[in-house]
């Protein structure tokens, strides 16, 4: 178990450091005065196994004068806690509204604050006050939550054990003996990416006036070194120059003959070739024989038409 910020100096007699495991950081405000339900709001967070960071009684508003009962740290997000404990022993039915008196089985419920007001409307001026600090500190806050937590006596029970307000403003009923519904609520609270490294983190505890944790208590409580979408510069990989092949080799002594090997073939079969048409054409007649036409007449007597002869005709 990671404690840091203990109320009223070092950790407890026969607490324990258990290496590697996660644990809620709680850090409180130097010169705080917790009051009973605060501290028993304090000794919940420390039990649970959940990454984050609780800035105790935080100062914000001009110079400091506001004061914040806690600020819970995720990775997915931040919530801002009012802490309310209870001035005798109430069980039953709890009934919260956000412009009515809180009543538990119909009676009212008697918290712990000095001005009976309605935590709800303090609640939201809280809220409001850390986004503004946060975001005067050059920090992005995202949307800030906000929960009432009300904590009863031990062994008085309440229920329901949370209730919804309105979007982002819970009410949530938690001692150490019953802080199921507390636990649950911080862990799922925020359902957006993680963004709350552990540097943002940091100058977020500093902007509240709360001692930071230091990085590395941050990191091995599951913060990542950075955020997946930080605007920080980030290192890309540079492509390495497009590769260009190698000048070719100067000719060896054997490709100089192969070369001059393949010419030679190529005019020796040229020579070849004009050789066989030089051939046939010396073989070829220079004066070839004429034909000639015979003006010798035929003594044979062509054929003769028979005549015709008239009666008496002498030669005929």
């Amino acid at each position: 178990m990671r404690i840091a910020g203990a109320v009223g100096g070092p950790r407890r007699e026969g607490e324990q450091v258990e290496q590697g495991s996660r644990h809620m950081l709680v850090k409180i405000r130097p010169g705080a005065q917790l009051s009973g339900a605060e501290q028993e709001f304090v000794d919940c967070l420390r039990s649970f196994p959940t990454t984050g960071l609780a800035a105790i009684d935080a100062h914000v508003g001009d110079n400091g004068t506001r004061q914040i009962d806690a600020v819970l740290i995720t990775p997915r997000g931040i919530t801002v806690a009012e802490v309310r404990g209870f001035r005798r022993r109430q069980s039953g039915i709890l009934h919260v509204s956000a412009d009515e008196p809180w009543t538990i089985s119909d009676n009212l419920a008697e918290l712990d604050d000095e001005n009976n007001a309605n935590p709800a409307e303090r609640l939201e001026q809280s809220v409001y006050a850390v986004k503004s600090k946060l975001e005067r500190a050059l920090l992005d806050p995202g949307h800030v939550c906000g929960v009432v937590a009300l904590v009863p006596l031990r062994g008085v029970v309440v229920r329901p054990a949370r209730t919804n307000l309105r979007s982002g403003i819970d009410v949530v009923v938690a001692n150490v003996p019953d802080s199921t519904e507390l636990q649950i609520y911080i862990e799922g609270f925020a359902a957006g990416p993680r963004s709350w490294s552990a540097d943002k983190v940091i100058s977020a505890a500093t902007a509240l006036g709360v001692t930071a944790p230091s990085r590395a208590e941050l990191i091995a409580d599951g913060f990542d070194e950075l955020a997946p979408h930080s605007h920080m510069p980030v290192a890309v990989p540079v492509a390495p120059p497009p590769r260009t092949p190698p000048p070719p080799l100067p000719p060896s002594r054997s490709q100089h003959a192969a070369t001059w090997a393949v010419v030679a073939v190529a005019l020796i079969g040229m020579l070849v070739v004009f050789g066989v048409v030089a051939t046939a054409v010396a073989r070829d007649d220079p004066h070839p024989s004429r034909e000639t036409t015979s003006t010798t007449v035929d003594p044979t007597p062509s054929p003769s038409r028979p005549r015709d002869c008239y009666p008496f005709q002498t030669d005929c």
